[in-house]
Formats: C-alpha cells, structure tokens, sequence
C-alpha cells in the first residue's frame, strides 16, 4: 500500500523490524508477546527524519524523528503494543497503520524517556502532515498538532495548544459521562443537581471553544 508522506528518497528506509526485537528489550509477559503476535502483522521501520536525511537540524529534546508502518490483523490499533516499542526506541515517533485497505495514525508527547499523552486519528481520516521546520523539534510540534483539536491550535505556545486540547477532551468526556447519568438517574433532586453540573461544564467547553463544538 503506499503511503502519503512525500518525504525526500534521502529519508527512506523501508527495514522489517522483527517483533522479537521488542520481545528481548522490554523482557515482556507472555500476555503481552500474545498480544504482539495475536494484533500484528508486520512492523516496517519507513522513514528516518534526521538532519542527514532532511536536512533540518536536530535539537536537544528532538535528535531523529523516526516514522513506523505496522500492519495489524485487526482494525484495531493494540496501545500496548504501541507503548513497548515508544519505550524501546529513544526517538520520537509518528506511526502508520495499516489494516488492509484501511489506515489510521498515531504519535505521542515524547521528551526523552518521559512519555505523555497518545493521539491516534480516526481511521482514513485524510491527515495532513508538515515536514517542514527551522528544527526537527519544531516539525515534531507540527506532527503533533495535525491530530491535535481547531479550536486549540490559536494558542502560540506548543504546551498551551497541548493543554488547551487536553481540557476539550476532558470536558467533552466528562459531558458525555453526565448526560448519561442524567438519562439513567431516577431521583428527580439528583438528576436537577447534575443537570447544573453539566450546564457548569457545557458553559466552560463554550468558552475554551469560542462556541464551537
């Protein structure tokens, strides 16, 4: 299947990874080799985003950015998985996967060995990605921010687009959840008090938004 990123021959590396790679660095459970067997096909190292293969200069919290093509035997993407080889590879990473004709994307806030939140995209959502940058650190914010909301990207600091998206999801999360108990509720006091939490919080998502849901 080809892929859509239009990066440079120079990046290309297009190398297997055997999945017992992953197996002997992270000294798995057996549960969690099931899973690397039972949800994955095939993992291809593709590209390697590096200042001798881009051309960008590498910072201190950005040296390579490597990008992963796995292939899954589930339209499924296994976050366990995702999360061993993320441990297991010093570099930040943008993943592609693939089930069948089907494809989704995902990447993490990684600074060294600290790693935060996840992002994954819906699948065949047409994402589109930025390589281009005065620094590698800069196209990895840019990396990030394509799965990031809109509504937080008017932000000019990358932490504070970060937190903003955050608090959307969290809020959005939270409404969902309320709603629900709202619905389930059959005491007429509780359902009054968490129709004001919920309005509380609809307000707060309103105003982080500027009205757009």
């Amino acid at each position: 299947m080809k892929d859509d990123f239009k990066l440079p021959k120079e990046t290309l590396v297009n190398k297997f990874v055997a999945k017992s790679r992953f197996y002997e660095r992270s000294k798995l459970s057996s549960k969690l080799q099931k899973e690397f067997v039972d949800k994955v096909q095939r993992i291809t190292w593709k590209y390697k985003l590096a200042e001798n293969t881009l051309g960008i200069a590498k910072t201190e919290a950005v040296t390579e950015i490597q990008i992963f093509e796995i292939e899954l035997k589930e339209q499924k993407v296994p976050k366990n998985v995702v999360k061993i080889i993320d441990k297991s590879i010093p570099y930040q990473i943008l993943y592609r996967f693939v089930y069948e004709e089907n494809v989704t994307y995902g990447i993490s806030l990684k600074n060294g060995d600290n790693i935060g939140n996840y992002y994954f995209s819906d699948w065949n959502t047409n994402l589109v990605f930025d390589f281009t940058g005065i620094d590698l650190e800069l196209v990895y914010q840019k990396l990030v921010k394509a799965f990031l909301r809109d509504e937080a990207k008017d932000k000019d600091d990358f932490d504070d687009i970060v937190s903003t998206d955050q608090k959307i999801r969290t809020l959005e999360t939270e409404i969902v959840s309320l709603e629900s108990s709202i619905q389930k509720e059959k005491q007429f006091n509780r359902k009054v008090e968490l129709h004001k939490i919920l309005l509380k919080k609809k307000t707060l998502l309103t105003d982080i938004t500027g009205g757009s849901e």
